[in-house]
């Protein structure tokens, strides 16, 4: 994992500053720790929902050691799953470990647990979870505890009899003593920041009414059992959809201490829906119904934590690879905490299945290291946080960044082309009226001159290559004129320089990439590398100055 291990070094230093300043609250749509500054919610999902109701993977590694492989990916959180069942049912929770994999025939499993975490081989199964827990606490590691589930098992489908309130295994007041028992358990465990009321309802039997009849039920459960946790509710349709709360306000006794959660996969659109058609029409569209259904609460001053997305990590899946772009666009320009499904390498059983490999996983099948190094480095630019409260080092500016990769434009001297680098490297710049992107405080403008070459830094900029427009549907082209009239688009090199092409897929074709052509102009108060020295000789109203003074 030596591809981000500067900036895991980094994340842990910026970390080590929020895990002393716990418990979370809100400031309208931010999260932000006891001090008022923000952290930034940066969190992986850890399954312990499924039929052995325990975390995944420890068979293959100890527990200490896959909590450092969390933090050594720059995750600061954990969004650990539960079943109902584990905290309500009390033959299972009594269980212990040896005897549930037992009950399922997984004696392989059993061996590995017994040499790699044999202090929880033979303790019950909550005991166990409690353990999981304080491992994550000891490597400061935040938790939001996630009723996933009842009845243990894979989740979800419409017609699993989990979905929704009045289902076979959805029983409300049952669910509500759950949470109070939960909430009760982890008062006083500082690292367990929050507490997901329920993943994903759904099915046959959703709707508003019921949503607002025990949504709050849960929510004031859990604040009377435990006032220092987040309460994080989710919305309707598989946690797509919380539109309704335009209508009608959710009223509760208790304040600075509720979050959303929305999700958003490629499938979640349709499983081939990137690939049969435009995937800059598409990637407009599916923001646009993101923005209705759950983004705009950001807007009404309500924390929004993304609790799934992710993709397939081998790269095999077109649909998941191009919807992945669109998303960090928006997850960038939005600013948003999140949670990447998911952490696990591979299952102890799924669906009847031993053992299957988990290519959504952020672990490979051994739990050995990261599956896709480059996907994490890809993530890692959204690691922390690009404004908010206690974050005000440097003045209100934009950043350029770049989806497929992860990175912003940066530059490290005057006679070197703008390239991609590390966002904490990224150029400040301003976005005028005129539509010129210009570096924040100098009087440099970004600039082309020819469709495949380089573009630079000027300072005549009132040429129309030096106005950038956002076009396409997916609002991610930026785009100039050449002197001849020819539209041209910001694109990336081999070599990671900045270049101009021709502007790709903006109508129709289904068959083309757009994403080295997808840009975000994220608005950011994080501090930037300073401008370089060799700006200074055109720092405004100085003119030029001697190459003497500059040093």
């Amino acid at each position: 994992m030596g591809n981000f291990t500067t900036s895991s070094i980094l994340l842990l230093f910026l970390f080590s500053s929020v895990v002393t300043s716990l418990p979370l609250s809100t400031n309208s749509r931010w999260i932000v720790d006891d001090r008022g500054r923000r952290p930034l919610s940066t969190c992986v999902n850890w399954a312990s929902h499924m039929e052995p109701v325990l975390a995944e993977g420890l068979s293959k590694q100890p527990m200490d050691t896959i909590a450092k492989r969390i933090v050594s990916m720059g995750f600061n959180c954990v969004r650990f799953t539960w079943p109902l069942y584990l905290i309500t049912n009390d033959s299972l929770a009594s269980l212990t470990v040896r005897q549930s994999f037992q009950q399922l025939g997984l004696l392989e499993s059993i061996a590995g647990i017994q040499a790699n975490n044999p202090s929880i081989i033979d303790v019950s199964l909550i005991k166990a979870y409690q353990a999981v827990v304080s491992s994550l606490g000891k490597n400061n590691v935040m938790v939001i505890l996630d009723n996933h589930i009842s009845k243990p098992g894979w989740c979800c489908s419409n017609f699993d009899d989990n979905g929704f309130f009045g289902d076979k295994y959805f029983d409300p007041d049952l669910w509500i003593t759950g949470l109070t028992r939960m909430a009760t358990l982890f008062n006083g465990v500082t690292n367990v920041v929050g507490m997901s009321l329920r993943n994903e309802p759904r099915g046959p039997k959703q709707n508003i009414n019921d949503w607002y009849k025990y949504m709050p039920k849960g929510a004031e459960a859990v604040h009377s059992a435990n006032t220092n946790v987040l309460v994080i509710l989710s919305g309707l349709s598989f946690d797509r959809d919380l539109s309704f709360l335009k209508n009608q306000q959710l009223k509760l006794t208790f304040s600075g201490k509720l979050v959303f959660e929305a999700h958003w996969y490629g499938f979640s659109d349709g499983q081939t829906t990137w690939v049969k058609d435009n995937p800059n029409e598409v990637c407009g569209r599916v923001e646009t119904y993101m923005m209705n259904t759950s983004g705009y609460l950001v807007d009404q001053g309500y924390p929004l934590f993304i609790g799934e997305f992710g993709i397939d990590q081998s790269g095999a899946n077109v649909n998941g690879n191009r919807y992945i772009s669109c998303f960090l666009g928006v997850a960038a320009e939005l600013d948003l905490d999140w949670a990447l499904w998911t952490l696990v390498g591979s299952y102890y059983l799924r669906d009847g299945v031993v053992g299957l490999n988990e290519y959504y996983g952020a672990m490979d099948y051994n739990w050995c290291g990261a599956r896709n190094s480059s996907f994490i480095q890809r993530i890692s630019a959204l690691q922390s946080p690009f404004r908010g409260p206690g974050l005000s080092e440097a003045k209100p500016h934009k950043v350029i960044f770049h989806p497929l990769t992860g990175l912003c434009i940066t530059r490290k001297s005057l006679v070197r082309p703008l390239q991609l680098g590390p966002c904490t490297n990224a150029y400040p710049w301003s976005y005028s009226p005129q539509k010129t992107l210009v570096v924040k405080g100098t009087r440099f403008c970004l600039q082309t001159d020819a469709s495949g070459t380089s573009v630079k830094l000027g300072i005549f900029c009132t040429g129309s290559n030096s106005k950038w427009e956002t076009i396409s549907d997916s609002k991610m082209h930026l785009s100039a004129k050449l002197r001849d009239g020819k539209s041209i688009c910001l694109d990336v090199a081999s070599d990671n320089t900045i270049i101009t092409n021709g502007c790709k897929c903006i109508s129709k074709d289904n068959t083309c990439d757009p994403s080295s052509q997808w840009f975000k102009l994220v608005d950011s108060t994080r501090s930037s590398t300073r401008v370089e020295r060799s700006l200074l000789p055109y720092l405004p109203g100085k003119g030029l100055v001697p190459n003497h003074l500059v040093g």
